[in-house]
């Protein structure tokens, strides 16, 4: 048994490596904004700029407690509406409430609608160099540029992201889609070999590698997530006099593993615990590896071992090499 999924890991791998890889993430957290302060609203409670995005265009952003810790991540893409722009929110499973709270709390006074699309609409992601020939449609360069496609009959919003495409389409659609992408070439994949991928890549997981414990610069987001010229928003003055007077406790790091260690290992750089091994995997490229948020003096270059004594790690920068 473990050597078919070692061998279902690999050819997986390699189909989102040289190819394009097939997978159903309609799990994930979605919402949507409408009306016309909808942009307004959303700007003054995340991190990163929305004003002047136009419809086709999209941001990555963090959701913050007033002392700039991180209640979630989002992506946040425009789109044309029936009445207008709309804004489409796409967010982990587990930061989902944290999400719909936020919005219902504070949009009072605004002239916003809050609409659930959970389970709604279905989302499947197209990993692989191959991704954008799969879906089609007539995508910008950017990440998160968005556009609408019709493929086998269905119609779907495509997404670029990092490592291909995703398609958001109706819920009950999801499997018409799916079947037509594998007749245009792609492959069913696991997401086993799609973390292996995540984790090569340094996308720190929100629930996984970063909780409400965490500031944006220590997970290495301010760059994806952070404007530092737009106006105020819930938790703005911590994550600004971080960036600009001071130093993360943490830096979000990879790990080069001498054997697979379970998530939730403690780390130590001589006897002092640095960090939690949070994110593992076995790739087929580089071997064991792993994420994990820790102390900055372990700094790249720097041998951890797990507290259990099992494991022994190089702290690596992020992405792998």
């Amino acid at each position: 048994m473990a050597s078919t999924q070692t061998d279902t890991l690999h050819e997986d791998y390699e189909t989102m490596r040289s190819g394009c890889g097939l997978l159903d993430r309609s799990e994930r957290g979605k919402l949507a904004l409408s009306g016309p302060d909808a942009v307004e609203f959303l700007n003054g409670q995340i991190t990163n700029e929305l004003v002047g995005l136009e419809p086709g265009e999209g941001r990555y952003a963090a959701f913050l407690t007033h002392k700039g810790k991180m209640l979630g991540d989002l992506r946040v893409l425009v789109v044309t509406g029936e009445e207008g722009p709309e804004l489409l929110l796409d967010t982990e499973r587990v930061s989902l409430q944290n999400l719909f709270d936020m919005i219902r709390r504070f949009k009072v006074g605004y002239r916003v609608e809050l609409h659930k699309r959970t389970l709604e609409s279905g989302l499947l992601s197209l990993i692989g160099p191959e991704a954008r020939e799969v879906a089609g449609g007539d995508l910008g360069a950017g990440e998160h540029a968005n556009a609408p496609v019709e493929i086998g009959g269905v119609k779907a919003l495509a997404i670029r992201t990092d490592l291909g495409v995703d398609l958001l389409c109706e819920a009950g659609d999801t499997d018409a889609l799916a079947s037509a992408l594998r007749e245009r070439g792609a492959s069913q994949v696991g997401e086993a070999a799609a973390e292996c991928l995540r984790i090569e890549s340094g996308r720190p997981r929100y629930g996984v590698d970063i909780d409400e414990s965490t500031i944006p610069q220590e997970a290495g987001l301010n760059e994806r997530a952070v404007s530092f010229t737009k106006g105020c928003y819930v938790g703005q003055e911590t994550v600004a006099r971080l960036f600009y007077k001071g130093k993360p406790n943490r830096h979000l790091r990879g790990l080069r593993l001498d054997c697979l260690a379970p998530a939730g290992e403690e780390l130590l750089l001589g006897e002092r615990i640095v960090g939690t091994l949070t994110s593992v995997a076995e790739s087929p490229r580089l071997g064991p590896v792993g994420l994990a948020l820790l102390r900055r003096e372990s700094e790249p270059g720097a041998i951890v071992v797990g507290a259990s004594g099992d494991v022994t790690a190089q702290v690596e920068a992020l992405p792998f090499a």
